[in-house]
């Protein structure tokens, strides 16, 4: 028995050095396609990372996220979570219908109040109408396919609760979203709504403003990939799910486009079809975040909207092209300008502000639309 446990120590220690060995001779990884971030880089050495611990931190995140066969240990990690019972890895459930769903924890009420304070002062700012819409994620939405008692925020009440404090106009994204609960209008493995999705949300806005709705048989839908996985798929640590689709029923012809990528006005356009072939292919909507975007349309005669937006809105820009003259996307993340001034310069005639729910109660910098 003595020697069978030295052989086994022995073994594991081989195992470890060899691990450690392998790892510090290959080249370092700078970005991981399965988990769509960026790897830890070497730690700094210094007297004060050394006094302060966060030499220790540093290189305890490297050692993780540059040991060999990664992606192998992390899909190891997510089968061993289900085999244990667990339904849930890395913040991500592992719901019904094949389905990853995101916990959303619950704000402070001090968050929200923040952000009541930033909308209804942009209300105050500007002479036009101010729309405020706040999508749920797909755990409120396909709360059927969460686990049994899988804790995570009650986004519905929380919304019903912001409306009715704000002094913004509301568009019901929860109502329309939970009507057509059982068609594919979120992806799977990804946080977004789909392109149906977004079709439907676009239809509340449209309605909000008076304006006439969109009716989905007047337009053919494309699926442009069906190898699609997305963001909660790469936090997952999931490897076992089918992948998603992303579909398309708006050409991308008629438009002229023009993207802020780096700062500068870029010609852009509706699609970027080289996405497809990247690991992030929800880009291939507007060609990802960009502090600002300008979609000019051939109806001329229509309204301008200015739209306060994340990434949601991407995917929901091609239906707002068959209603408005101009659609001005406006990311408070990366644009740090005034709104109250970009609506006087522009000539706008309405301002939507809409996010998503868990975007909304994190963004830090949502304080923009109170300038």
């Amino acid at each position: 028995m003595k020697k069978f446990n030295t052989l086994i120590t022995a073994i594991f220690c081989l195992f470890v050095g060899g691990m450690l060995v392998v790892s510090t001779l290959l080249p370092d990884r700078n970005f991981s396609p399965l988990e769509n971030r960026y790897l830890a880089k070497p730690p700094k050495f210094s007297l004060e990372t050394i006094t302060n611990g966060t030499f220790m931190e540093d290189a305890e995140e490297y050692a993780s996220d540059q040991i060999v066969g990664r992606d192998f240990w992390v899909a190891l990690k997510a089968w061993s979570e289900r085999l244990s019972g667990k339904q849930e890895n890395n913040g991500v459930y592992f719901g019904k219908e094949d389905t990853l769903l995101n916990r959303v924890n619950t704000p402070t009420q001090e968050e929200l109040d923040k952000r009541l304070g930033y909308v209804d002062t942009l209300v105050g700012n500007v002479s036009v109408p101010v729309y405020l819409g706040l999508i749920p994620s797909s755990s409120a939405v396909w709360s059927d396919r969460l686990p049994a008692g899988a804790p995570t925020a009650d986004e519905l009440s929380l919304i019903e609760d912001f409306y009715f404090n704000t002094g913004a106009q509301t568009l019901d994204m929860a109502g329309a979203l939970l009507e057509h609960k059982d068609e594919d209008i979120y992806y799977r493995t990804d946080h977004h709504w789909t392109s149906l999705g977004a079709f439907y949300g676009a239809n509340v806005l449209l309605e909000a403003m008076g304006l006439e709705p969109l009716n989905l048989s007047d337009y053919t839908k494309t699926t442009v990939t069906t190898e699609f996985y997305g963001t909660t798929f790469s936090t997952s640590g999931v490897r076992w799910v089918a992948p998603d689709s992303i579909d398309t029923y708006i050409p991308g012809d008629g438009v002229k486009v023009t993207s802020w990528f780096t700062g500068q006005p870029e010609e852009g356009s509706l699609y970027v079809d080289r996405y497809l072939n990247e690991k992030d292919k929800y880009s291939y909507f507007l060609g990802g975040n960009q502090s600002l975007c300008v979609i000019e349309t051939e109806h001329t005669d229509a309204p301008k909207v200015l739209v306060i937006r994340d990434s949601y809105s991407d995917s929901l820009a091609p239906f707002l092209t068959q209603r408005f003259s101009e659609i001005h996307l406006f990311d408070p993340r990366y644009n740090l300008t005034s709104v109250k001034d970009y609506v006087a310069q522009n000539d706008i005639d309405q301002v939507v502000v809409l996010y998503s729910f868990q975007n909304f109660t994190t963004d830090q910098n949502l304080f923009v639309l109170s300038r």
